[in-house]
């Protein structure tokens, strides 16, 4: 396999005769396993740590085996495994896509959802634009030339994708539920919007440029957004269909939890083959099978499910930071950069301002936007809450390290500034992984915590909900009262859309949807489960 060429040397005869395996792929795997081994104990044993969490400690072991295999390797090479974009955007993204898709608070998502879009596909556009103008303007006073306009809009995309893995490390849900909800959704959303613009600047092309070529670029991104999350929907709902329907579990709970899997990377492979964006699909295939699926299954599979999804996605993000801390060190990439050290810092320097510009440009502005259509001062976002969702979108990962390969490096002939471009990613990576993802509890402990004060509910703005249900009263009081009233919900229904959305979708989630596809409220029967053995129980008493 390709992606796992492995650069270990110098083994002995009989062993690389050995016609079962490749016994230097087994060793680095071997290596990179006690790798994850060391983060998980490590991790736990800094729980709790102002300065660290699991994601910066697996960079820094990644970053102290690199300088071991290149110890030992004597200079020549610190690499155990030659990690490609086909293994990321395969094996390792879609479980930890699909996983932040199943495990988001839906009620928190869509309650936030239009804060969450904002930031996650305006705001994401905001910074694509800067970023990319500024590469063009700056590039080329630091002697980098080679670049083609469609790389620089490619680094706009790629430098446009967050990583907030360090963030919500050390956010609680429960002492900053909003700040939680929409820094977890825009992650998300974000990095779906970065990819989505990524391809669609791959599909356009740039030599014929014209008054057209933004309203393609723009027509691109919305047929790739729509029909992704389309289809991820599609999925969901099949899979509660047929769970549903054919009833699995009074047979095997195993191809329940099966059926839930495969479905879920079918629906990105699915995404991927027709040159759809398999991030957005696979994310709300988890939202929809989250909501109904899960409860379709009996009670153990959801139990399996849900520690099953974490747990491969906590093992491929560790995977992911463990790669990128080793292949920072190597020694190949460094060298046909060619670069000078001043050359390689003014250009991490500059693509790393550009991301804190980016992120500014639309963090503060739609939070004042915000701001001036919110009635009372504890549904508002406070400057210190700004700063914070700004800082958590600073951090660059592992998407932006993928794009980076595939842009930079999938051609045989990749030129000098090429290499340059990626070690330039990997320093900003790790600079604003380790650097601000160590200070970010301190700030948010020194920010929020220690200055918190409630935050009012949305749904404190409402009058009541009964004005909203009187709304969709078929046949309601033509009185004058009746007819005042009714004002007053259409008033209601405009100025607070995303509730009355909600209590829209409510009643026709419950009315249509759950019928059919299940939910909650949909208790399968199995004989011998914790649900089966609890109803027996209960008719024998």
């Amino acid at each position: 396999m390709e992606a796992l060429e492995t650069t270990v040397s110098q083994l002995p005869a009989q062993v690389k005769g050995s016609s079962f395996f490749n016994l230097t792929t087994v060793i680095a795997l071997c290596v990179f396993f006690a790798l994850l081994c060391a983060c998980i104990i490590i991790g736990h044993l800094l729980h709790g740590n102002r300065w660290a969490n699991e994601s910066i400690t697996a960079l820094l072991l990644g970053l102290g085996s690199g300088g071991v295999v290149l110890l030992v390797s004597k200079g020549e090479s610190s690499k155990l495994l030659n990690f490609s974009e086909n293994l990321f955007f395969l094996y390792l993204l879609p479980p930890i896509i699909f996983n932040a898709g199943f495990q988001v608070k839906k009620k928190q998502f869509f309650k936030n959802i239009s804060m969450i879009l904002l930031f996650g596909v305006f705001g994401t556009v905001i910074s694509f634009c800067i970023i990319s103008l500024g590469v063009f303007l700056v590039f080329n006073r630091i002697g980098v030339t080679s670049l083609t306009v469609q790389d620089y809009l490619a680094v706009g995309a790629i430098f446009s994708a967050t990583d907030s893995v360090c963030t919500l490390q050390v956010l609680n849900q429960d002492e900053t539920p909003f700040l939680y909800s929409i820094v977890f959704g825009e992650g998300v959303v974000n990095d779906a919007t970065s990819i989505v613009l990524y391809n669609a600047v791959q599909s356009i092309d740039l030599k014929n440029i014209s008054g057209l070529t933004a309203l393609k670029l723009l027509g691109t991104f919305l047929y790739l957004f729509f029909t992704s999350t389309a289809l991820g929907i599609v999925a969901g709902l099949l899979s509660a269909f047929i769970i549903k329907t054919l009833y699995f579990g009074r047979h095997s709970t195993d191809r329940e939890v099966a059926l839930m899997m495969l479905m879920a990377y079918l629906s990105y492979m699915l995404a991927e083959l027709m040159d759809l964006s398999g991030i957005l699909t696979v994310f709300f295939s988890g939202i929809v099978m989250s909501h109904y699926t899960w409860h379709n299954v009996t009670e153990s599979s959801r139990i399996t499910t849900k520690h099953a999804f974490a747990t491969i996605s906590f093992i491929s993000e560790t995977f992911i930071f463990l790669y990128v801390g080793m292949d920072a060190l190597d020694i190949d990439k460094w060298k046909s950069s060619g670069a000078s050290a001043g050359t390689s810092i003014a250009v991490s320097s500059t693509l790393f301002a550009l991301v804190l510009v980016g992120r500014a440009a639309f963090v503060f502005p739609i939070s004042s936007i915000r701001n001036c259509f919110k009635k009372r001062d504890g549904t508002k976002i406070e400057f210190r809450q700004q700063f914070i969702i700004w800082w958590a979108g600073v951090m660059r990962g592992a998407v932006t390290i993928a794009l980076s390969y595939s842009e930079f490096a999938s051609s045989s002939d990749t030129s000098s500034q090429d290499s340059l471009m990626i070690t330039s990613t990997i320093i900003v990576v790790l600079f604003s992984t380790v650097v601000f993802g160590s200070i970010t509890k301190p700030l948010i402990e020194a920010l929020l915590l220690r200055h918190s004060r409630p935050m009012i509910s949305d749904a404190s703005d409402l009058p009541s909900l009964e004005d909203l249900r009187f709304l969709f009263i078929e046949n309601g009081d033509q009185s004058e009262q009746g007819s005042s009233q009714r004002k007053r919900s259409l008033r209601l229904l405009m100025t607070n859309p995303g509730i009355s959305v909600h209590y829209l979708w409510r009643k026709f989630d419950d009315r249509f949807m759950r019928p059919v596809f299940g939910g909650r409220g949909f208790v399968p029967f199995v004989p011998g489960s914790p649900t089966g053995e609890a109803e027996e129980s209960q008719e024998n008493s």
